[in-house]
């Protein structure tokens, strides 16, 4: 269900490109839980092996299999979390444009306040000058 939230979040209507993306979703899923598999079995055989440790076998499944996955979905991710920051940052200019015009809109006409044009007020204060 994720999965498909996610599809739905970047905005893709079209069936085509949401299936193709679920596939490809799917698969990079499988080749992240097979290349941890390896990365366990090459551990359970340096820790099952005469001359292999524990801590061996911790640093095996650690340098092979968990710090690459964890590099390569980072840097996969990476277009998807460049989209969710785009697409938060236009949400929070288009809110700030819908707040700015609700308040123009509530500012009575007599309020002294500048409009939105930036004219000045009509009872504006004159500044002040040296004598000569």
């Amino acid at each position: 269900m994720r999965v498909l939230s996610i599809l739905h979040s970047h905005g893709t209507h079209n069936a085509a490109l949401s299936s193709y993306r679920l596939k490809l979703l799917v698969f990079i899923h499988l080749i992240v839980i097979g290349w941890l598999y390896v990365a366990v079995m090459m551990a359970v055989a340096e820790a099952t092996a005469t001359t292999g440790t524990v801590l061996g076998a911790i640093f095996t499944f650690l340098l092979y299999g968990l710090a690459p996955v964890a590099l390569v979905v980072y840097l996969m991710g990476t277009p998807g979390r460049r989209r969710a920051i785009k697409q938060r940052e236009a949400d929070a200019q288009e809110a700030a444009r819908r707040a700015a015009a609700e308040a123009a809109a509530k500012v009575p006409e007599d309020s002294g306040l500048p409009d939105q044009r930036g004219e000045a007020p009509a009872d504006a204060v004159a500044p002040v000058r040296k004598e000569t």
